[in-house]
């Protein structure tokens, strides 16, 4: 299927699972790292399969619009959650504030000790998500407009589909700095900088179950697994703060 043509993980455990249980849930990109542990967990305890499909959350979003057979939303902001119930393709009563995204700026190289430094000849390129499609490319300008770094930065900016492509920009050498997920980077060598958070509007990260879902019992189960202590232990050992 077309909206499953994204990066896919697949938790499992080793041994047989129940026939027809596989879930599929569309996650924001940040997400990509603590998913896989959070899928893992999952699928250990309840045997049921978990498929993940990852991108920025509006581009997400539409694809549920136009009928993409998720089970899940799991978006890197509440709007995109609320807008979705509204329209009735998730259920209201499924929706959850899971956790709260920490915003962070990563040289490879470093040479980096605050914002400001990113105005130095060494830094050619910066990174960052598409603010109109990704919550934490948004956050990243408030958060050079907050320190008045946006108009001289804006010529050195380069803009990724989602932030783990931002990220990905820096890790190749085609960016000297990126602003990405502090989840995203907690196995990374160089400089890593978390953006003070009263600089840009909280990351509060919701989710929804589709309500066109034909396993609604099993994603209501996975719904309730990260919602508990056990999933959020994983969240936060992953770099995220907890609602």
């Amino acid at each position: 299927m077309q909206y499953l043509a994204a990066a896919l993980v697949i938790a499992s455990c080793g041994s047989p699972r129940p026939s027809g249980a596989k879930l599929t849930v569309a996650a924001a990109a940040n997400l990509t790292d603590v998913f896989a542990a959070v899928g893992t967990a999952f699928t250990a305890k309840t045997g049921i399969d978990v498929v993940f499909s990852y991108g920025s959350t509006a581009q997400l979003a539409h694809q549920l619009e136009n009928g993409a057979p998720f089970d899940l939303f799991a978006a890197a902001d509440t709007e995109h959650i609320d807008s979705l119930i509204a329209a009735g393709k998730l259920t209201a009563d499924s929706r959850a504030v899971y956790a709260l995204g920490q915003l962070a700026l990563w040289s490879p190289a470093g040479g980096i000790s605050e914002l400001k430094d990113l105005k130095s000849p060494q830094i050619r390129f910066i990174a960052l998500a598409q603010p109109d499609s990704a919550p934490y490319g948004k956050a990243s300008v408030e958060a050079l407009k907050h320190f008045a770094l946006w108009d001289s930065l804006q010529p050195k900016i380069v803009y990724a589909n989602s932030i783990s492509q931002a990220r990905q920009l820096a890790a190749s050498g085609n960016a000297d700095a990126t602003f990405t997920a502090y989840s995203l980077l907690l196995h990374e060598k160089g400089t890593i900088l978390k953006v003070d958070p009263a600089s840009y509007r909280p990351l509060e990260q919701a989710l929804g179950v589709t309500a066109s879902s034909v396993r609604q019992e099993e994603t209501r189960r996975f719904r309730a697994f990260l919602l508990s202590q056990e999933g959020r232990a994983i969240l936060w050992k992953s770099g995220y703060l907890l609602p």
